[in-house]
């Protein structure tokens, strides 16, 4: 797959070939500005000037109904609405009615961590629970397809380690196809199957590095030797 910018001077994309498995956690490390973002943006529908083929199951994407639920770095929750009422907004969208909507969406706010928080405002939450509230919003959207663009950027260490592991728990539970974008080589080692490096714009494949740990895994294996191999591996591919 080809990108080039509209204004035909800046080529984003070249020859960009990858794939995601039915329930597959894949993972998109590259340098900023690399074009990241622009790959969701096709994916998505949003950029349609491009060069080459997006299938889902088989299908062009062009011809395809199925839809890909895309998740910003920024939750862009409303600051007007309540946690509960911006969660619903995939559903509302298609076109279920409020009642209806909050009803459904209630026996998620547990395993999402948002239990209590229903009627509270965006400026009331702490980071990671606007992020858990942009993800379970995201996991409403009718999709198989999981695009995560870098959504735990803005937390700190701790707050970001744990929702790395909040994240493969509601992964395994259920079992969406996950594109993640990152910067943080370590993130992408312990939450993929497998991990695509892109280079300097105009971004191409450098290296997919398949990721052999065990499912569940513990945060323990950040510090064992076959996981500072892989990161050798890719901080090696990066240079």
């Amino acid at each position: 797959m080809d990108y080039i910018s509209k204004r035909d001077v800046l080529k984003v994309l070249e020859n960009i070939n990858l794939y995601v498995n039915k329930g597959e956690f894949v993972s998109i490390i590259g340098p900023s500005g690399c074009g990241k973002s622009t790959l969701f943006h096709i994916i998505t529908k949003l950029e349609k000037a491009y060069e080459g083929l997006v299938e889902i199951d088989g299908e062009p994407l062009e011809k395809s109904n199925q839809r890909a639920s895309y998740m910003h770095q920024k939750d862009l929750l409303m600051p007007w609405r309540t946690l509960i009422d911006n969660v619903i907004l995939p559903l509302e969208i298609q076109g279920k009615n409020k009642r209806e909507a909050k009803k459904e969406v209630k026996k998620y706010f547990d395993t999402f961590g948002l239990e209590g928080f229903e009627q509270a405002y965006p400026n009331e939450l702490s980071g990671g629970m606007r992020q858990r509230a942009a993800l379970l919003r995201t996991f409403l959207v009718d999709s198989e397809l999981l695009l995560l663009d870098e959504p735990f950027g803005a937390l700190d260490a701790i707050n970001r380690s744990k929702m790395q592991e909040w994240l493969l728990d509601i992964w395994r539970q259920f079992k969406r196809s996950v594109l993640f974008i990152t910067h943080d080589i370590e993130e992408a080692i312990y939450l993929s199957d497998r991990i695509y490096v892109l280079s300097q714009r105009p971004a191409r494949v450098l290296k997919e590095v398949r990721i052999s740990f065990e499912r569940p895994r513990k945060k323990d294996i950040v510090v064992t030797e076959s996981f500072l191999n892989y990161k050798k591996i890719l901080m090696d591919a990066l240079k």
